[in-house]
């Protein structure tokens, strides 16, 4: 089976990995890591998020720390919930945002308290918002893959809604697993069915390692000829409004899987461990990271000295 010879990663680690942080980060502890994510050749990020500060308060310093870090060169992402979310994004000269709607009518009803058809008439007005501003807009469909109080959502309900979304400007579209709930077969026919509807859409692919078949996951979506994925460093995150959510595929883990399989990503992985081990000193616990603890493959042991 043919695989892409290149994979793009978005580091998520900034925004999703820390939502669920009992520790709020300060704006420089934030800056550390999102430096040294950046040496190790980290290119896109998720830096942050413009929702209430009494909803996500991990968040409420996202436009301070855009402000430290919006003249490096990397591309630089702002999830907004709403327009409300765009405006303030603007504020701080944010030109990318991700807007998010679940596919699961319950499931956006819990996080933004609209229908699904409401957000996506929502996303109308923000689409008008950045093409009048210059501002990329990206959009996620939260749930593809299932949702925690509805259970299975349809292939047909996501290719319906995707549909809907063609006369927007969007500039890549992502489908997210938000707790966990896909396995291989199930991502790779739904990608398959998803490319040859929409062969011109810019897709990414988000995954929650819930139970535990991220890495699986990923490989369905390469073999389904997806080429950009969403991840964490230490494999942190989860949704505040969807019980069970627990981390995203760690970026570590990611990045030493497609090195393997001799896939580039231009991510140092020594690098991205030491970003690693610095996340746990700032965060005071141990993270999901599995190459933090048994390092990468090749890694060689000296033979034990016979008594």
């Amino acid at each position: 089976m043919d695989f892409p010879k290149e994979v793009r990663i978005n580091e998520m680690v900034l925004r999703d990995g820390l939502q669920l942080e009992k520790k709020i980060l300060t704006v420089e502890e934030k800056k550390l890591l999102f430096s040294s994510l950046k040496d190790a050749g980290v290119k896109s990020f998720e830096f942050g998020s413009f929702v209430h500060p009494k909803l996500v308060p991990q968040m409420a310093t996202s436009g301070e720390l855009f402000e430290e870090i919006a003249g490096e060169a990397v591309n630089l992402v702002a999830l907004v919930p709403n327009l409300k979310g765009a405006e303030r994004a603007k504020e701080f000269g944010v030109e990318q945002i991700n807007f998010v709607f679940s596919a699961s009518d319950t499931h956006n009803m819990q996080n933004v308290h609209k229908t699904t058809e409401q957000s996506i008439a929502e996303l109308k007005e923000i689409n008008d918002f950045c093409n009048q501003n210059h501002i990329v807009l990206n959009t996620t469909i939260a749930t593809t893959f299932g949702c925690p109080f509805e259970g299975e959502i349809p292939e047909e309900r996501i290719l319906a809604i995707i549909n809907q979304l063609l006369d927007f400007t969007i500039h890549q579209l992502s489908l997210a697993d938000t707790t966990g709930m896909a396995n291989p077969k199930q991502v790779y026919e739904l990608l398959t069915e998803v490319k040859a509807a929409f062969p011109e859409q810019n897709l990414n692919l988000h995954f929650h390692n819930t139970r535990g078949m991220g890495l699986a996951n990923i490989l369905a979506g390469l073999q389904a000829g997806v080429t950009s994925f969403d991840a964490a460093l230490g494999g942190l995150g989860g949704c505040p409004f969807a019980p069970g959510a627990t981390g995203n595929v760690c970026t570590e883990d990611v990045v030493h899987m497609l090195q393997c399989m001799g896939i580039r990503t231009d991510i140092r992985l020594d690098g991205l461990l030491e970003a690693s081990a610095l996340l746990e000193t700032i965060i005071g616990h141990p993270n999901n990271s599995y190459l933090l603890k048994a390092g990468p493959y090749d890694r060689k042991y000296a033979v034990p000295i016979s008594q």
